[in-house]
């Protein structure tokens, strides 16, 4: 009987292989497909990655000299504007007669981030904005007297 039930299972998982077969490669032939379609898309995507990147090169590089943001102040009630032009950074800071390291003492920020901010290579953040909002009202005594103290 062993050998009978062995034989009728063969038989029968042969079957099942010759009726799934063409359904199989049918399945197949389409994973194939799906396939080269995602790999074409894969290219395509990394394409317009890279077309967008040096378009933000280039927009960045004819927007660096203007150096003009906007920030918004985010309080519970209101929000306020503020603009941030380094020009004006750059003339507070010739007025006061510092350097970008006292600056950047004056704004508890690097001489590194006073440089970005004023070529246009960076904007400052929210919180930096209101410090040089500060720093930009001060006058020369003051600027020089907190200077000293630090």
């Amino acid at each position: 009987m062993n050998t009978f039930s062995n034989a009728f299972r063969a038989e029968v998982v042969r079957m099942a292989r010759k009726e799934l077969k063409p359904e199989l490669q049918g399945m197949r032939k389409a994973i194939t497909g799906h396939r080269s379609e995602i790999a074409t898309l894969k290219r395509e995507v990394k394409a317009l990655t890279s077309q967008l990147k040096a378009t933000q090169r280039q927009v960045k590089a004819t927007d660096a000299p203007k150096a003009k943001v906007i920030a918004e102040k985010a309080t519970p009630e209101k929000s306020k504007e503020m603009q941030f032009d380094a020009q004006m950074s750059i003339d507070k800071r010739a007025a006061l007669g510092i350097t970008q390291k006292q600056m950047a003492q004056l704004l508890d920020a690097s001489s590194l981030s006073v440089y970005k901010w004023e070529t246009g290579h960076v904007h400052p953040r929210t919180a930096q904005l209101e410090r040089i909002a500060e720093v930009l009202k001060l006058g020369k005594r003051k600027a020089l007297a907190l200077l000293d103290l630090k």
